[in-house]
């Protein structure tokens, strides 16, 4: 175990956001669980720690199902945090069995594979429009001209959500997920408590329109799912559910999707490679998730003591499992710091593991090779126009924008 002082670890340095993997190597270099008292957090990044303790039934993403915040040794969220904590406390990301069971088992039922697949037409029609679009723009900004509107509109299409309504859905998101940061600020806090409101009144309105005429959306779906025990979801947990579908559904895939491209264009011989085998577009979209990863930690709290490495980690701590550290672990990935786009074995975490696994992992993968495919065809001399700006986040990993030229 090291302290906090000794470590590179910074996640409010701008030099480490910038680049924050040979931080990690130092802390896989010097153990497997780091005390990291700014957060109160341990740190755990190896491989194998974090794929196994994603697996850990002795950690959860809540504990309220077993314990009070009284008795878990927390404070309760301040009152004037409740709308977002409702939202994001009945989502599936955030919950254990039994609960967490049962709603991901009625999600499944809407969202199924053949859901997914049928909208497989219309992702690869809208890339194909936006890059279009960028082309004859002579360029523009990555990130707003595709990036960013091919998700939302895939999830707003999905969800049955009509074009005229989809104008706040990336704000809202971007708003809740400030909350998801290392210590977010109070202006964060506000701007997610005001986004969970009001996405929240919208998607009861919605869902009181489907209810009354159903259609073949996914909300449609959600609110006919039900099991052998007629057991329904709740307003509460569909809307939840539709937040997080967005939420998860797109910040993924626009940060993967800007990171993969200025990991590409500072790795010239493998997008020369890429753009001479458009074959090996499905192992560059895992390799590029890897090799900058979109979302870089992921909590759990203890629910009961676990030893790591000789240390005995008690309930009531607080676990941050770092994926961007896992993901470059050299002993499961060989030379890890080098971009390789025909790497074939790939066992990253990207899309986490166990119970909470990405239930949007398909789709994801179908939108970012969808982008890709199209940006290779028709820019296929894409390039830089500026030195591209990294967002000041840690936890969710993206761009500010990506400027390019055709």
């Amino acid at each position: 175990m090291t302290a906090e002082s000794d470590l590179a670890f910074d996640p409010w340095d701008p030099a480490f956001l910038a680049d924050p993997y040979p931080a990690y190597a130092e802390l896989r270099e010097r153990g497997r669980v780091h005390w990291f008292e700014p957060t109160h957090q341990w740190l755990v990044p190896h491989h194998a720690d974090v794929s196994a303790l994603l697996r850990e039934r002795r950690l959860g993403r809540t504990y309220q199902h077993r314990f009070t915040h009284e008795e878990f040794g927390r404070t309760a969220p301040p009152p004037e945090h409740e709308p977002f904590h409702t939202l994001n406390d009945h989502g599936m990301l955030d919950l254990e069995p039994p609960d967490h069971t049962r709603i991901r088992r009625l999600v499944s039922k809407a969202f199924t594979p053949r859901t997914v697949e049928r909208l497989k037409p219309y992702v690869e029609g809208l890339a194909a429009d936006l890059v279009s679009a960028l082309v004859d723009a002579g360029g523009g900004d990555l990130l707003r001209d595709v990036a960013e509107p091919l998700p939302v509109a895939v999830i707003a299409e999905m969800l049955g959500i009509p074009e005229a309504d989809r104008a706040p859905l990336r704000p809202w998101s971007a708003d809740i997920c400030g909350m998801y940061e290392l210590k977010p600020s109070g202006e964060s806090a506000t701007k997610a408590v005001r986004a969970s409101v009001e996405f929240s009144e919208y998607l009861r309105e919605l869902i009181a329109e489907r209810r009354a005429k159903p259609g073949d959306d996914l909300i449609s779906g959600l609110i006919a799912a039900h099991d052998e025990d007629d057991d329904r979801l709740t307003e509460q947990e569909m809307i939840s559910t539709c937040v997080l579908l967005l939420n998860a559904g797109h910040e993924a895939t626009v940060n993967s999707t800007v990171n993969g491209w200025a990991a590409l264009f500072q790795n010239p011989g493998q997008l020369a490679a890429l753009r001479a085998d458009h074959s090996l577009v499905p192992s560059a979209v895992e390799e590029l998730m890897r090799y900058d990863t979109p979302l870089q930690l992921f909590e759990r709290w203890v629910l009961d003591d676990i030893e790591i490495d000789g240390t005995v980690i008690p309930r009531g701590a607080e676990i941050a499992m770092l994926f961007g550290s896992a993901n470059h672990d050299p002993a499961v990935f060989t030379d890890p710091a080098r971009l390789d786009l025909t790497r074939a074995d790939n066992p990253h975490i990207s899309f986490s593991a166990g119970i909470h696994y990405c239930i949007g992992a398909p789709l994801a993968r179908i939108e970012l090779a969808a982008s890709m495919r199209a940006l290779l065809k028709q820019a296929p001399t894409l390039r830089l126009a500026e030195e591209p700006k990294r967002k000041p986040n840690f936890v969710i990993r993206g761009m500010e924008g990506l400027a390019v030229e055709v």
